[in-house]
């Protein structure tokens, strides 16, 4: 098993923050709430049940203890041809570290100023 494979599971246990998957190989698998589909899931029980066959996608795996981490959501994403959102950015804003490197000059004079009457 590795990462990125799509596999075929069954739900084997659902709790609030996700649901457990044994997989066909003997693996067991969480699928975090916030990677069963896009959105917000009020009640997890709705979407799915304990018994029900589901398509799964790896997104880590951990050798040691056999443990995967999987997602619906991806695969609903990548049916749909939504974009992968990055987590961490702001997709609206494209202009990455162009603020940073505007202010750095005056960082820096700021900075020689506050050493130099430190040094005084």
């Amino acid at each position: 098993m590795k990462i990125g494979d799509k596999l075929k599971g069954r739900i084997t246990g659902i709790q609030p923050y996700g649901a457990f998957v044994e997989l066909g190989n003997g693996t067991i698998g969480l699928i975090h709430i916030s990677e069963i589909r896009p959105g917000y899931i009020e009640n997890i029980h709705d979407i799915l049940k304990i018994g029900q066959q589901v398509q799964v996608q790896v997104v880590d795996y951990d050798e040691f203890s056999g443990k995967a981490s999987l997602s619906m959501r991806t695969l609903e994403e990548e049916r749909h041809r939504l974009p992968r959102r990055h987590r961490f950015s702001n997709g609206r804003c494209k202009i990455g570290f162009e603020p940073l490197g505007r202010q750095m000059p005056i960082w820096i004079e700021e900075a020689k100023g506050f050493l130099k009457e430190e040094k005084e």
